[in-house]
């Protein structure tokens, strides 16, 4: 499982390591991983280290030390490395000195913004050191010609830390910030790496571990992995029936929207109860394509036995079918139009467990504000209507989060792929995830686990081309084989 921690966090622990290491050692194992990571990537856009030309990108704090020190490293290598300084009488005077020694350049890089573009233009590498962990609100006036410089060249951007001008707490990007092609973040990944649209600047993310004693439970987010999915997933026993697996129900579709229910249908079948029971005006349509579920038209109350309900995807006005299901005492998934019908009071008043999953527009509406307020700031959209309404809340888009009214770390997807934005693949999920929660897991672990397959699903069924939710859905057992798979080779 990744992890992500606050920057308070990941300060207290550079505090606490650093009194126990001769000083400046913590700077070095990070500055020593981030010139293995630039050389690699030299390698790969240059053909070698020896010969290349690296600027770097240095702002005032400990981010732009960080790379002088790599920038040493990388010309003791042979590479023409030039620092194009920001405040160069505020440049961390210890690295200036070592990249001094070890013959790199160094130019004042906002007096000199004309040559500084003239640098970056013939680069092969260059090294956002600009801002650190703890900058806010974009980059500076001054800054901003030389991000653009690095965006117009042909060169490779890596960043140091987070890439400059992203919020690393929240994710959020309130001005001019560098596009990195790599990031290398140090001890811990931080969560504006991991959720957009920060996540969308940073590239790809490597992690260098420099040894923080940060501790588990202060963690703000988790990206779960194959494995960590593969432990939640219920497996039948030998001793198993259809009802022991679990039975959901799903409470969806109308005449307008009778495609809904039939792919709702489709995503619980693959989730892992034993059993799914239909109720609604699309009984026909989900019987003609899936003959081994159950269908009532008696309402949710005297449908049969449940252990779980999903309610809303293409409901359109049905709100008494709504206040039906969540009065049942079994967790209950609301989606779609649910979110719209469902009455705010009986939410919070539920005593079994409530997953809500809107999309940003769904989310905007409930919290009252634009979408894009929700959308820049994924993280407390999430947090803040899962306490809101006292209940589980996943929060798709580009960046799926799952969080608990309970607290604790926010869950954030780690699959998925840009095709899933399609008519009809939020409709799978709800099925899929209601299915898992029927079999057992918590909210919290269902809506993650459910993510993590559609997601991985929507892979296996675009494969970089257009594909319709209902080959989203027939991807799920492969999905479901892969994250298994994955498990067995682990444990063998």
């Amino acid at each position: 499982m990744r992890t992500a921690y606050s920057v308070e966090t990941v300060r207290n622990a550079e505090r606490e390591l650093m009194a126990r290491l001769p000083e400046g050692a913590l700077m070095q194992r990070a500055a020593a991983g981030l010139a293995a990571a630039c050389a690699e990537v030299l390698v790969r856009v240059a053909g070698r280290v020896y010969g290349s030309r690296v600027v770097l990108l240095v702002g005032s704090g400990d981010n732009g030390g960080d790379a002088l020190y790599a920038g040493a490293r990388l010309a003791r290598r042979g590479a023409g490395v030039t620092a194009l300084l920001l405040a160069p009488e505020r440049a961390h005077a210890g690295g200036l000195a070592a990249l001094r020694r070890a013959g790199g350049r160094v130019a004042d890089g906002g007096a000199a913004s004309g040559r500084a573009g003239e640098s970056i233009a013939r680069a092969d590498l260059v090294l956002d050191g600009i801002v650190g962990i703890g900058g806010k609100g974009g980059l500076r006036e001054s800054a901003v010609p030389l991000a653009d410089a690095a965006a117009r060249s042909r060169a490779a951007v890596v960043a140091v830390d987070l890439p400059s001008g992203v919020d690393a707490d929240t994710g959020q990007v309130r001005g001019d910030v560098v596009r990195a092609d790599l990031t290398v973040t140090f001890g811990t990944h931080k969560p504006g790496l991991l959720i957009d649209p920060a996540r969308e600047y940073a590239g790809a993310v490597r992690l260098v571990d420099i040894g923080l004693p940060l501790p588990a439970e202060a963690a703000e987010l988790e990206a779960l992995q194959h494995a960590d999915v593969a432990r939640l997933l219920p497996v039948p026993a030998a001793e198993s029936d259809k009802y022991r697996r679990g039975v959901v129900g799903i409470a969806a579709g109308s005449a307008r929207y009778p495609g809904a229910a039939v792919l709702a249908v489709a995503g619980a079948l693959r989730g892992g109860a034993g059993a799914v029971r239909y109720v609604g005006p699309a009984g026909d349509a989900v019987i003609a394509r899936f003959p081994e579920t159950l269908v009532s038209d008696r309402g949710p109350e005297r449908a049969g036995r449940v252990q779980a309900w999903v309610v809303g995807p293409g409901a359109g006005d049905d709100a008494a079918t709504v206040a039906e299901v969540l009065a049942a005492q079994v967790p209950v998934l609301i989606d779609a139009d649910g979110l719209r019908l469902a009455d705010a009071d009986a939410v919070r008043a539920r005593t079994a467990p409530t997953l809500m999953t809107p999309h940003a527009g769904e989310a905007a509406a409930l919290l009252g504000v634009a979408r894009e307020e929700v959308e820049g700031a994924r993280l407390a959209s999430v947090r803040e209507l899962a306490a809101r309404y006292g209940a589980t809340v996943l929060l798709k888009g580009s960046t799926t989060l799952v969080a608990s009214a309970k607290g604790g770390p926010v869950r954030v997807n780690a699959t998925g792929t840009s095709w899933l934005a399609t008519a009809g693949s939020g409709d799978v999920l709800s099925g899929l995830a209601g299915s898992l929660l029927a079999a057992g897991l918590s909210a919290v672990d269902a809506g993650s686990a459910g993510a993590y397959l559609h997601g991985l699903a929507g892979r296996f069924a675009t494969e970089g081309a257009p594909a319709g939710a209902h080959d989203v859905a027939a991807a799920i057992p492969r999905a479901w084989r892969d994250v298994r798979e994955a498990r067995d080779v682990r444990e063998d």
